[in-house]
């Protein structure tokens, strides 16, 4: 037998027989030690090994149980001659399942690992369920530390039904114990204390225990014990052993200095109990005997008395009752509303009266009729119904001012549903009879809370004559869902209404006092809750209150102060019937100070506050958020080695394809070079395989279906891969599902579909863990990062989800919460971070192939390391022959394939640096987390975004042609922005609308993504990039607005956030489209991301045009403008061209076109889609040049040509130390040109070459970044023998120009032809100032007469873009842009 199958045990009973039995029918082997023979043949018979000592039974076993029940046994057992650790090895788990404290389960812990360096030590609570779903299975209890837990998970999950694991220190399962013993016994006095007190009323104690058990007051206790009672079928003698019990619960609390006053009652009544027991000396007395002498009420003896079938009386009532018309409703409160509605509903014509006019109004929108006093809803009424608070109340609507009895007609009835005293009733009924008018009363109190008030199907319990019954009998029917008639007249409906609420009452108290004790003994009392549901120790009204305590939510669902109420009348009503109620009174006294404290308004189960009050713990049962760095911190060291490398050598070699079904885009965050299929036909199924990818997306959109569509689509997309890997040769694949981060998505869905399509999977894999989005799973917690928090996932919004909302954080409570308990929580296993970190992958690989077929197992990690470890474990295991279907996030996926991370995307890298138009941001997603995007976006780049909103109300809930206007409105506008230049936001309103199920949310979302799908597929301006905040959003407009089939995952736009490539059969197929999932990035991220894919609005660097220019070759065009017409020829020409090119003003244009010619230029060059600088032409005066340098121009040129050499150097200096403060270059002039230009003209006398040894020292002492050469060429006209250009000279200054980092300039180069200007680039001119001829054709133009200035303008345009153009293919620089 394997060693890690074969389990010992130390002590045996008839628990553990059966969990042994459990064990075996898990496929391990079980021998054991132990004394009763009976229990051992047993064991033997079902396949069982015995042992003649407890050394035998530890011998070669994988885990060890021991049976301890008394401290005394511990040596024997465990450390003796014969002890079971003679034979265990160091690395076995020790199970302790006992019921002794934890004191001494801490100090046997500290024993057995300081002495005997036994590593794994859990302690076991074992016992039988009492729910309907577990009763009579064994259930188990479990605590340790977390690696001890982890190791033993499976096999504890075999040996019960239902398993419940406090992680931490030893000891949990004794304290739960600890709980659900002192529920129990509170429970049980208080079901005495009922009973005692209804019999004393006048009820038949089987009548109250068939009520009450259908009713709030109910418990596990009193259903299974009352009527055991009742048949005397109990004896006195289990007394003692619970007192014990209880003693040992009070001593550990006084321990720990903490107060039970309800379980110390308990006690002490039980001790009354017992010592009526003794004194009487009857040893068979039966245990109803006992309590009838301690309440001094005879209940054996009204047992034993004549029974009736309460429900059968009402079926008769309702069978023999009148036809009622009309209906005054005289309390609106929140159960009043719920039936005064119902009746509504139901036909019943209802006037309907409260103090709240809000209320009356509300009352009248739903159907009924409204009063504005009691009277005038009486009146000319068949049935009068009060639904107020309390006695004075009822007291006050009946015969106070403007009450309702003066003006009822006589012969109508009453019926009182409120909660109050039965010695109230028989009061009020007496004063009916007398008062003249024979009007009939029905004491009628209901039980079942708001929603059911509102549905029709209370609980009511009414009594009164038979007449006052059958008159009524059609309304009671229509409010309830259960009605009983109870005997004993007017009194007796509020008689078992007060048993009743005596009961709840102290359930919640008893649930407070519990509760707050489990959190004084640090348990976990989420999951304590859990557990006492499945015990004994359960009522109603602990599982509805307690969900209250633990969400700190006290909203009043029903307030505090009612119980004091309630309370106050079992009080009351007690002392007047001389019935001593201990235990109820303590609990009055404890409602009593909740509402002294200011807690009197607050839900019912703000009692517990109390308690809380007083010793400083808190019931609440979130997980408490963690400082992250803490937490990381306090983790073992990462795994030593990188399996990067060793894992793409696997994939490299394994045929095996990781196919991932994306439920929304925002999959592929953390992958690059990697494809994504938006539709998934069996061809191109088929052509992704024969590609053989490492791995492929398709992108399911799943996320915004139902469930049902969800997984027919899934199925289908199965189906396909199956039908297109068998038609390639030796083609295999891992089907991975890439889910949402934060939990959300259809599971199990999703998994169902699968394996019914591609067979049961070895294991399911969950790991949610994505680091760049802050998803941390730790100890089976998820958590999601929030600065400097991790919050445990169930606490964040992503948990309200109105559609994939949860409660758990704990993934594999998580598992069985989704699953509707199918996947139970006790079967989960998991892989620790220890595991990860201590052992590596071949740890992994062998936990993984470990496991039972079929089971689910969760992923801790807290970094890629962690992940990377996995991802190799998990594919050593399939190379072994596993199959896994993996539920993750995104960063699984990167670690499985081996990718290494890249720095995120620019538009540099994309190649559309220069792309001019408004770049689209589309926002769909509603998370809080967008919202606050949204907002930061706004602040950062209000200056150049424009925003568009979109009404979610006309788009989901509006008519049909609301809708249509909103979503041409955005288009329009967006079209609008977009050709201006500008980005453009488009923004679903923040007002969140959901429906009231989640499939009716669905429906809503799918309106609004339709919407936002249909304003993109309008937008007819191809924007610079697009992003689309929100999964379901960004899907939608991929494929349906954009028509997108397939696309690249280029990387990442920001760590965490996919940069695709559309295919080329999209309409915008050189369009970034940027996925921004709704739930990634801090508050920032958005601006961030939008600012890196902005337009830039400053000019481009004539330098980095220059450089470029050297860099490739050729020389850029430098062409004066003098109005709007040149400006747009050149941005014009070069846009078309695809060229960079350079805007000059010169003085003498500056002083006729100003500042406006400068901002023109500066605004054209800013909104081209090429590079064009803005430069200040020959500037002469330093005045010009002072003023220029203010105004935004890329580049000058000083001209100090006609000053003397050191007067040169002095001027250039002087402006070139300014211009470089601003980042500008620097051009100036060695030597004259002749000619004219811009009405300056230079003789030729006065022309001088540019001397090299000159240029040297002046670049030298000037600093300046480019040199206009004079070698020959002029301003102007060359003369008709043509252009004499000194090429030798040319060559020297270049040679003197590359050596000192400068570009060479040559003015003058109109009328050069091509033979020439290919030589001076060839030789170094990077810079070409244009004038003459583009002037000229703008002359020659104005020849033509045209018939409107507009056309004027549009010719000369076109003349000087035709020559511009001809230039810019002439200087090489077409197609460099």
């Amino acid at each position: 037998m394997d060693s890690g199958k074969l389990i010992g045990f130390v002590g045996l009973d008839e628990l553990g027989l059966q969990i042994a039995s459990s064990l075996l029918r898990h496929g391990y082997a079980v021998q054991a030690f132990e004394i009763s023979d009976p229990i051992v043949i047993e064991l033997v018979k079902i396949g069982g090994i015995r042992c003649a000592s407890p050394s035998e039974a530890g011998k070669g076993v994988a885990a060890l149980v021991v049976l301890i029940s008394h401290t005394d046994q511990i040596h024997d057992l465990i450390f003796g001659d014969e002890g079971a650790l003679k034979g265990l090895k160091q690395d076995t788990v020790l199970i302790l399942c006992s019921t002794i404290l934890p004191s001494a389960l801490h100090k046997l812990e500290k024993d057995l690992q300081e002495f005997q360096k036994m590593a794994y030590v859990v302690d076991a609570y074992a016992s039988y369920g009492r729910s309907d779903a577990l009763n009579g299975k064994v259930t188990i209890v479990s605590s340790g530390r977390s690696d001890a837990i982890a190791r033993v998970r499976p096999l504890l999950s075999a040996m019960c039904e239902k398993l419940f694991t406090f992680e931490g220190e030893i000891g949990g399962g004794s304290k739960a114990k600890m709980v659900s013993v002192m529920l129990e016994g509170i429970h049980f006095i208080a079901s005495v204390e009922a009973l005692s007190l209804g019999v004393k009323a006048g009820i038949h104690p089987w009548i109250i225990s068939d009520i009450i058990s259908n009713a709030a007051g109910n418990s596990w206790v009193f259903k299974n014990n009352v009527p055991l009672l009742l048949k005397g079928e109990v004896k006195h003698q289990i007394l003692n052993t619970l007192i014990k019990e209880l003693e040992t619960i009070l001593d550990m609390a006084k321990s720990l200095t903490f107060p039970l006053p309800l379980l110390a009652t308990t006690h002490q009544q039980l001790i009354h109990g017992v010592s009526h027991a003794c004194f009487e000396g009857d040893g068979d007395r039966t245990l109803i005997k006992i309590w009838d002498n301690v309440y001094g009420v005879k209940v054996s003896d009204a047992a034993n008395g004549d029974a009736y079938n309460p429900e059968q009386l009402a079926s008769e009532v309702i069978a023999s009752s009148k036809s009622v018309k009309r209906v005054g409703f005289i309390g609106l409160g929140a159960m009043g509303f719920g039936m005064a509605t119902h009746l509504v509903k139901s036909n019943f014509c209802v006037s309907g009266y409260d103090v709240y006019e809000p209320t009356r109004i509300r009352f009248s929108d739903a159907g009924g009729f409204i009063g504005n006093s009691p009277a005038e809803v009486s009146k000319d009424v068949d049935v009068l119904i009060i639904m107020v608070a309390n006695e004075v109340q009822a007291e006050s609507v009946l015969y106070g001012e403007y009450g309702a009895i003066s003006v009822l007609p006589p012969g109508a009835s009453i019926i009182l549903s409120s909660t109050v005293s039965p010695a109230y009733v028989s009061q009020l009924e007496r004063r009916l009879q007398n008062g003249g008018k024979s009007l009939k009363l029905v004491d009628a109190p209901v039980s079942g809370g708001v929603q059911r008030a509102s549905l029709g199907t209370l609980t009511i319990m009414a009594s009164g004559t038979n007449d006052a019954l059958t008159s009524v009998g059609n309304v009671l029917a229509a409010l309830s869902e259960k009605l009983y008639i109870i005997k004993g007249g007017c009194g007796s409906g509020s008689g078992i209404k007060m048993v009743n609420q005596l009961l709840a009452g102290v359930h919640i108290a008893s649930a407070a006092e519990a509760m707050a004790f489990a959190a004084r003994l640090g348990l976990n009392t989420r999951l304590l809750f859990d557990f006492i549901t499945t015990s004994g120790g359960t009522s109603w009204m602990f599982e509805n209150r307690v969900p209250h305590m633990l969400n700190n939510d006290y909203t009043p669902y029903s307030a505090l102060d009612i119980f004091v109420k309630d309370m106050g009348i079992v009080t009351r009503e007690s002392a007047s019937l001389k019935v001593p109620l201990q235990l109820s009174t303590i609990v009055h006294q404890l409602y009593l100070s909740g509402s002294a404290a200011g807690w009197g308004r607050k839900d019912d189960a703000g009692v517990v506050k109390v308690y809380e009050t007083l010793t400083g713990v808190r019931v609440e049962g979130k997980l408490a958020s963690l400082r992250k760095d803490a937490l990381l911190h306090s983790l073992p060291q990462e795994w030593p080695q990188d399996h990067v490398i060793d894992i793409q050598k696997l994939k490299e070699s394994n045929s095996k394809i990781l196919v991932v079904l994306d439920d929304d885009p925002t999959g592929t965050q953390t992958v690059h070079d990697i494809e994504v299929l938006t539709e998934w036909t069996v061809d191109s199924l088929t052509e992704q395989f024969r590609r053989c990818p490492k791995c492929f997306f398709i992108l399911t959109n799943s996320r915004a279906l139902s469930s049902d569509k969800a997984s027919i689509l899934i199925k289908e997309i199965c189906k396909n891969l199956d039908t297109a890997a068998k038609s390639v040769d030796k083609i295999d694949y891992t089907v991975v599902l890439r889910g949402d981060s934060t939990l959300r998505g259809h599971f199990p869905e999703e998994p169902d579909a699968v394996t019914s399509v591609l067979g049961e999977m070895d294991a399911w894999i969950i790991c949610p863990f994505f680091l760049q989005g802050g998803r941390y799973t730790i100890n089976d917690t998820h958590f999601v990062a929030d600065s400097e928090l991790l919050i445990p996932a169930g606490e964040t919004e992503f948990a309200k989800d109105a559609s994939f909302g949860y409660k758990s954080s704990n993934l594999r409570d998580w598992v069985e919460e989704k699953t509707n308990g199918r996947i139970l929580a006790s079967s989960v296993v998991s892989i620790s971070i220890h595991l990860l970190r201590n052992g590596g992958p071949d740890a992994v690989c062998q936990h993984l192939s470990s496991l039972q077929k079929g089971s689910v197992c969760i992923v801790n990690a807290a970094s890629e390391r962690d992940m990377t470890v996995f991802a190799l474990g998990m594919i050593k295991a399939e190379l072994s022959g596993k199959r896994f279907l993996c539920r993750t996030a995104a960063s699984f996926v990167s670690a499985c394939i081996g990718i290494i991370s890249k720095p995120p995307v620019l538009p540099k890298d994309l190649g559309i640096a220069r792309e001019r138009n408004g770049g689209l941001i589309i926002v769909g997603s509603y998370v809080p987390k967008t919202t606050k995007q949204v907002e930061q976006l706004k602040l950062q780049c209000g200056q150049f975004l424009r925003n568009i909103e979109v009404s979610v109300e006309k788009l989901a809930m509006g008519s049909i042609e609301e809708r249509e206007d909103e979503i041409s409105r955005a288009a329009e506008l967006a079209d609008v922005y977009l050709k201006s230049h500008k980005d453009t936001l488009i923004m679903t309103s923040r007002n969140l609308i959901t429906g009231k199920s989640a499939s009716e949310s669905l429906d809503i979302n799918y309106k609004v993504s339709s919407a936002l799908v249909e304003i993109l597929k309008r937008i007819t301006i191809k924007p610079r990039y697009i992003i689309a905040k929100g999964g379901i959003t960004s899907s939608d407009l991929a494929t349906k607005a954009l028509g997108a089939k397939c696309a690249k995952v280029v990387g990442q736009a920001l760590a965490g956030i996919p940069l695709w490539q559309l295919g080329p059969e999209s309409r915008h197929p050189g369009v970034p489209y940027i996925v921004f999932p709704g739930n990634v990035g801090d508050s920032g991220a958005l601006a961030e991301v939008v600012k890196s894919w902005t337009c830039p609005t400053s000019l481009s660097s004539t330098k980095e045009i220059l450089n470029s220019a050297e860099n490739g070759g050729y020389a850029v065009g430098a062409f004066n403008v003098y109005n709007l017409e040149g400006v747009d020829a050149v941005v014009s020409a070069a846009e078309e061209e695809q060229s960079p090119a350079i805007l000059q003003i010169h003085p003498g244009s500056w002083k006729q076109g100003g500042i406006p010619l400068v901002a023109c230029c500066i605004s054209a060059a800013e909104r081209a889609s090429v590079p064009i600088a803005v430069h200040f032409d020959h500037g002469t005066s330093k005045q010009d040049l002072m003023e220029a340098l203010e105004l935004g121009f890329s580049s000058m040129m000083v001209d100090g040509s006609h000053l003397s050499f050191d007067e040169n150097v002095a001027y250039t200096k002087f402006i070139s130390l300014l211009a470089h403060s601003k980042d500008m270059l620097v051009e100036a002039e060695l030597g004259r040109l002749s000619g004219t230009e811009d009405g300056l003209t230079v003789e030729e006398y006065e022309a001088k070459l540019t001397d090299v040894k000159m240029a040297e020292k002046f670049i030298d002492e000037t600093g300046i970044d480019a040199l206009a050469v004079c070698i020959g060429n002029v301003h102007g006209t060359y003369p008709a023998s043509g252009p004499n250009l000194k090429l030798d000279l040319l060559k020297e200054l270049h040679s003197l120009s590359r050596k000192k980092g400068v570009f060479v300039v040559l003015h003058g180069a109109s009328g050069l032809g091509e033979k020439l200007v290919k030589e001076c680039i060839n030789l170094g001119v990077r810079k070409f100032n244009v004038n003459t001829e583009v002037r000229k054709a703008y002359m020659d133009s104005l020849v033509t007469p045209q018939k409107d200035l507009v056309n004027v303008m549009a010719s000369a345009k076109e003349a000087m873009k035709a020559v511009v153009a001809e230039k810019m293919r002439l200087f090489g620089s077409a197609g460099k842009a």
